[in-house]
């Protein structure tokens, strides 16, 4: 199968660019894939952290992408849009995730869409972005009424899908698990050896937003240590309100309980604060997919997590971690409580072991076969 993709890749950071490389690396081992890659991704005024581009030293890259999509320039969507319609594809894959790429990506898929017969197929990491305004709910409709195939990672984004067009092809499918940050040298003492941490170790990982719901676990960590002793890192960049957070430590006294890392990790340092964790927090007030949670599994540490997005399809409640409802501080100190006094560490990092199988590379390639080639395109 002939198969072009579009998205971002390495020199740019995060989940998506991580996503996409990791996709592509793996379908070109059974397919004929091409990948238009970003030149340019956001401009500086759009993005709201310090920088888009990868500061790690270990790259999360394959070669062969093209790096040609300029998110600013309309001659570059149009070069990418002909390369994909003379080479006569079988299939175009595109991540959505922001409505930013509507003019870039309509514009890619309406031309591919008239000039060719490929299939198009959009992979919604989000079908409506996290606090999405009514107007990115219709550029995502517009956008999205191109596609011929879609995957999502989640049943709400199934619902927000099936509720803007009705009778599509869909697959819902795991959201695959990041095992590629166990490439690097990993040790376990780097991260409580800098932060001077002993003992119990709580992590809540990725960029701090309102939707994450940090300031609920805060709020929890008074009652889970009266009960247990831990320390809580909180790793990623905050993209505002950081002194919100600072006040609710300092009102609740647990200024000693908890580590700040306020900036993006490199892929090389990743795995150490992993390996340095016996248990994954997400407190989420609202979620679709999750990259947190399958970086976590990818090291066999247990999550606990709130029920939204696909967090309670990935997460086997107490099997593999916790699932709580959102917004409830007590029920977050409680599962803490019950997951060291129960010393259920070892017992869910072998169930995540063993069920790993299921959040494969493999099986999205499966996926995607299944749905663009194994229905009637009609």
């Amino acid at each position: 199968m002939k198969i072009s993709m579009i998205g971002p890749s390495y020199p740019f950071r995060g989940g998506i660019s991580h996503y996409t490389t990791l996709l592509y690396r793996n379908l070109r081992k059974t397919h004929d894939t091409k990948f238009y890659a970003f030149k340019r991704q956001y401009p500086k005024w759009f993005f709201p952290g310090k920088t888009d581009i990868d500061p790690s030293q270990t790259h999360i890259q394959e070669e062969g992408a093209q790096r040609i999509l300029d998110s600013m320039n309309p001659i570059s969507w149009l070069v990418v849009a002909l390369k994909i319609v003379k080479s006569s594809q079988d299939l175009l894959i595109i991540p959505w995730w922001v409505s930013f790429w509507a003019p870039q990506f309509y514009t890619i898929s309406l031309l591919v869409k008239l000039l060719s017969k490929t299939k198009i197929l959009f992979i919604c990491h989000n079908v409506v972005e996290h606090e999405s305004k009514w107007i990115d709910k219709v550029l995502t409709r517009v956008v999205l009424r191109n596609g011929g195939f879609f995957i999502v990672h989640s049943v709400k984004d199934e619902k927000n899908l099936l509720a803007m067009f009705s009778n599509v092809k869909v697959r819902r499918s795991f959201h695959p698990t990041y095992d590629v940050f166990n490439e690097v040298y990993l040790d376990n003492s780097i991260i409580k050896k800098r932060f001077g941490i002993d003992g119990n170790v709580i992590l809540f990982f990725g960029f701090v937003r309102e939707y994450k719901g940090l300031k609920y676990l805060i709020r929890a960590l008074p009652e889970a240590l009266s009960e247990v002793k831990f320390t809580l890192l909180v790793v990623g960049e905050f993209w505002k309100d950081k002194e919100k957070y600072l006040h609710l430590i300092k009102k609740y006294g647990i200024e000693d309980n908890i580590v700040l890392i306020d900036e993006y990790v490199p892929n090389e340092e990743i795995g150490n604060y992993f390996t340095a964790t016996d248990l994954v927090i997400q407190p989420y007030i609202s979620s679709t997919g999750s990259g947190v949670a399958q970086i976590a599994f990818g090291f066999n540490r247990p999550v606990i997590a709130t029920k939204v997005g696909s967090l309670p399809e990935i997460i086997d409640d107490g099997k593999t971690g916790y699932l709580v409802p959102p917004e409830d501080p007590h029920e977050i100190a409680q599962a803490i409580i019950k997951f060291f006094r129960d010393d259920n560490g070892e017992k869910f990092s072998k169930n995540i072991a063993r069920d790993k199988h299921k959040f494969s590379w493999n099986r999205m390639v499966d996926v995607i076969e299944e749905l663009t080639f194994s229905t009637d395109p009609s």
